[in-house]
């Protein structure tokens, strides 16, 4: 009988490349979805932000108390690697801690049952056999790891390192071995995708690599992830509305719009660039924008939040992520005075009205019209076909349900659809081609 794994990723996106390589590396595990079950139990943990430090203690403690006798417990990711001894001090129950930097010796650690922190952080590629979660359709694939911007509240280049970029050639042979999978969507993804190659001196890493996607043809849709403000160009924004794969999706943390705030938090840019790179991606046809607002950052005025707020008003995003201040330790902005958690909550309520009247607007904007969806599967009551728009994000961006008849019939992959009918955030269509 083969022992059976129960695995959790929790944080983001490149956390669950890490988790999948590590399915990868257990792949002669049988997988369960009951804990209790499991003989090995592995919670690769979050350590970016309070919340999410929060969750992975309770995960793991969780983990902790369901194991069956005998099972073993390991805690592995950010979080382990940021506090690595006072977790194995406090956590004496947990058999295995790893941190960053060992995920493709799992198997090896686990047989053992050794912990293990490697100096340097590990950058799954295609040497890395992993088992995709989550999609028939859609991957993930990491440009690179690591981080050289300074902003004053991220405390991952303090865990993560300096960038540390993949070649051209590696991310290629990973595509063609995703594509040979029967996965025709990629997001592309890094802490900084806008830097990717800086580290080797190259300035227009992603645009050489954005052009080479195009020329190898393997897949049908693509996206870019966390293009940064200071290292995002015109150029590169024009590469990608010009290219055949990548989908018209600017996803650019902004943080905020107010200059003081941009320099208080080393941002490396002001609101002019900001408006000017922002104003740009809005000119491109079919484009979809995405940021993130980090709100409370010590320092910010009233006046700041007028500026942030008027500015919401007159230029409308598609889909926008809200964080209220987290203060991390190895952060310049952690030994600053910090602003009540009243007033940083009602910045957040305000600013959210915003938020959400500028979603309703854009997915409003897709009623009656025939869009490209890539269809994931069926819904969870087996009634619909669960798709997304070609330029959305997978589970993040939106959700549509497509009333087709013909069920068993429809693949997954790419179709054309009219979307009619608009309900509690999720838009009902039809597939027309």
């Amino acid at each position: 009988m083969r022992p059976k794994l129960y695995l959790i990723s929790l944080g983001c996106s490149k956390n669950l490349v890490d988790s999948e390589v590590m399915l990868g590396k257990l792949a002669h595990y049988e997988l369960t979805q009951e804990i209790s079950q499991a003989d090995v139990i592995i919670v690769n943990t979050c350590g970016f932000i309070t919340s999410a430090k929060q969750e992975s203690i309770q995960v793991l403690l969780e983990a902790i108390s369901a194991r069956k006798e005998g099972a073993l417990v390991v805690a592995s990711g950010c979080l382990t690697q940021r506090y690595q001894e006072e977790l194995q001090a406090q956590l004496p129950e947990i058999d295995i801690f790893t941190g960053v930097g060992d995920y493709d010796r799992i198997d090896q650690l686990i047989k053992a049952k050794q912990s293990a922190f490697s100096s340097s952080v590990f950058l799954a590629g295609a040497q890395n056999a992993r088992v995709i979660t989550g999609s028939k359709v859609h991957a993930y694939v990491k440009l690179s790891e690591g981080c050289n911007q300074q902003c004053s509240f991220c405390a991952i280049p303090s865990f993560k390192g300096a960038l540390q970029s993949k070649q051209i050639a590696q991310i290629l042979k990973e595509v063609e071995d995703l594509a040979k999978q029967g996965f025709s969507d990629i997001s592309f993804i890094a802490q900084d995708s806008s830097s990717y190659l800086r580290d080797q001196g190259v300035k227009d890493g992603l645009i050489s690599l954005i052009k080479a996607i195009d020329a190898q043809q393997a897949i049908e849709s693509a996206r870019i992830f966390y293009l940064y403000p200071s290292t995002t160009t015109l150029a590169l924004i024009d590469t990608i509305a010009h290219s055949r794969i990548f989908a018209n999706y600017f996803d650019m943390p902004i943080q905020h719009i107010s200059n003081a705030m941009l320099k208080t938090m080393r941002r490396n840019s002001n609101t002019q660039a900001h408006l000017k790179l922002l104003t740009h991606m809005k000119s491109v046809p079919e484009s979809f924008l995405r940021t993130t607002l980090l709100l409370g950052h010590p320092g910010e005025s009233e006046e700041d939040m007028a500026i942030l707020q008027e500015f919401l008003e007159s230029f409308s995003f598609d889909r926008i992520n809200l964080f209220a201040f987290s203060p991390e330790e190895n952060t310049r902005a952690y030994h600053m005075p910090s602003l009540p958690d009243r007033l940083i909550n009602q910045r957040l309520d305000t600013i959210n009205a915003c938020v959400q009247k500028q979603v309703q607007a854009s997915m409003q904007k897709l009623l009656h019209q025939p869009i490209e969806v890539i269809v994931e599967g069926l819904s969870e009551d087996g009634l619909f076909l669960r798709a997304r728009d070609r330029r959305w994000g997978l589970e993040i961006d939106g959700e549509i349900l497509i009333n087709e008849s013909a069920l068993d019939k429809v693949q997954h992959g790419h179709y054309r659809a009219i979307c009619h009918t608009y309900e509690n955030d999720i838009l009902l269509g039809k597939i027309i081609a």
